[in-house]
């Protein structure tokens, strides 16, 4: 159910804004919506995997929590990164 440590990396260096940034909304954004994809995955052939779906439920409300910041900080950087990490419609 989690991402490996090969795929993380090549998150945050596609990711990052500059050279050893692991901690940037940016970086925390592209690797919450990896482990959202991955356990959103699991959880349609686990349907009774209730801690898994309150873990869900908890990352997707911190993914909120970095972009409404993302957005209030500057409204261009959050829309490039919505577009590339194709998370609203």
């Amino acid at each position: 159910m989690s991402i490996t440590k090969e795929r993380k990396s090549e998150l945050i260096k596609e990711f990052q804004r500059a050279d050893g940034d692991t901690g940037s909304p940016d970086v925390q954004i592209a690797v919450l919506t990896e482990r959202i994809n991955t356990l959103t995955d699991h959880l349609r052939g686990h349907d009774k995997d209730h801690a898994g779906r309150r873990g869900l439920l908890a990352m997707v409300s911190q993914r909120r929590r970095l972009l409404d910041y993302v957005r209030s900080k500057d409204a261009s950087r959050y829309v490039e990164l919505i577009t590339r990490l194709g998370i609203r419609k």
